[in-house]
């Protein structure tokens, strides 16, 4: 991988990892079309993780308070003290994020195989055109009102098992979980903040699996790709902060069905790619 490769594979990343038209789905296309012959699951992966710190930035204040009153719900417990009410809406929030994260943990067992579909391109576009749809719907659904102060259990489940469907690579994360979370009644503005808050726990999470499964298999990151590996996790960081405010104006407005638009175009035109056998070999040496 040459290093014009990781930067240009990491603005991908920072653009579709928010807006949604599917990171990991776009990712693979983009290194199957540029002649990389076997996706690096381990770039993918810390490229997510740059993502993930654009999002703390962002929510940098929700992300505090969800904090503090983790550990004060503990400090009530032991101390036998109990809100009369509704407790804080960011302690709720702890709980609505907990929740709506259990469904992945029905996608573990068979995480190998959910990966493998990434080698299919023609898979991959084929998702990419149903994200399309799941994009357009959404558009169409009537505006909600709930919020972390009202939405149920149920509700986040929902948005929950979305999140795990939409590991299938092609399928946008942000596309489904924003979605389902219209679909529920949730408050447009409330959906891309719970979508984005409920993808911390989930990103953090593949990261250390993946980088504890490298450390077993090759003894460590390779070194040769570490600069390469932090430049495209830089370029990932920068785009994705500015791609989290465009999907929060663009939500509120329900402009989703652009995006749907883009869905169906880039999956029949990587259709079509991929029946002609093209592909676009970088033609810069390695660095």
């Amino acid at each position: 991988m040459t290093y014009f490769m990781s930067v240009i594979l990491g603005f991908v990343q920072g653009v579709a990892e928010f807006l949604p038209i599917s990171s990991s789905g776009h990712l693979t296309l983009f290194q199957h079309f540029f002649g990389m012959e076997e996706p690096d699951q381990l770039f993918n992966v810390l490229l997510h993780f740059a993502t993930l710190l654009a999002v703390c930035v962002v929510y940098w204040r929700d992300i505090w308070e969800m904090i503090v009153e983790f550990f004060c719900f503990f400090g009530d417990l032991f101390s036998h003290r109990s809100y009369r009410g509704n407790p804080p809406e960011a302690r709720r929030m702890v709980l609505l994020i907990i929740v709506g994260t259990l469904p992945l943990f029905l996608v573990l067992p068979i995480e190998d195989r959910v990966e493998a579909f990434g080698n299919n391109p023609l898979f991959v576009c084929v998702a990419l055109l149903i994200t399309g749809c799941i994009l357009f719907l959404s558009d169409q659904m009537a505006r909600g009102h709930k919020t972390a102060r009202n939405a149920t259990l149920l509700d986040v489940l929902i948005v929950g098992v979305a999140q795990g469907c939409a590991t299938i690579p092609g399928l946008s994360r942000s596309g489904c979980t924003i979605s389902a979370g219209m679909v529920r009644g949730f408050d447009r503005k409330f959906a891309v903040r719970y979508s984005f808050l409920m993808s911390l726990p989930a990103v953090l999470g593949a990261t250390l699996l993946k980088v504890l499964d490298v450390m077993e298999l090759e003894g460590g990151v390779p070194k040769e790709n570490l600069p390469k590996y932090l430049l495209g996790m830089a370029v990932a960081a920068v785009v994705g902060y500015f791609s989290i405010q465009l999907v929060k104006l663009l939500a509120d407005k329900g402009r989703f069905g652009f995006f749907a638009f883009y869905c169906w175009g880039a999956g029949a035109l990587f259709i079509l790619l991929n029946i002609m056998g093209w592909s676009f070999v970088p033609t810069a040496s390695p660095m």
